[in-house]
């Protein structure tokens, strides 16, 4: 949208939760969390909302997405070893 909130448009449109968007640095790409697959998994897609892509896929639930300040890695919270603990991806190139 711009400055001013007018011409909002939207970037998903899945009958399951989207949310927690995280812009990248460079403005290039939106991380989010999402149950589309039916587990809670961090996604990233284009800045435009095309190219989704699961960057988790894992069993454990998986939230809260942070760019590295160089957009090269993400990270999140997840409970996969048992506890709430952080973890990092690297961003595939």
């Amino acid at each position: 949208m711009k400055a001013d909130g007018s011409e909002q448009r939207r970037l998903t449109d899945h009958p399951r939760m989207d949310y927690c968007p995280a812009w990248s640095p460079d403005g290039k790409h939106i991380a989010f969390t999402s149950n589309r697959d039916g587990n809670y998994e961090i996604y990233v897609m284009k800045a435009d909302g095309t190219g989704v892509r699961n960057l988790t896929g894992h069993p454990g639930y998986d939230n809260f997405a942070t760019w590295s300040p160089d957009g090269r890695r993400l990270a999140f919270v997840s409970n996969r070893g048992g506890g709430y603990d952080v973890y990092i991806v690297e961003m595939p190139q």
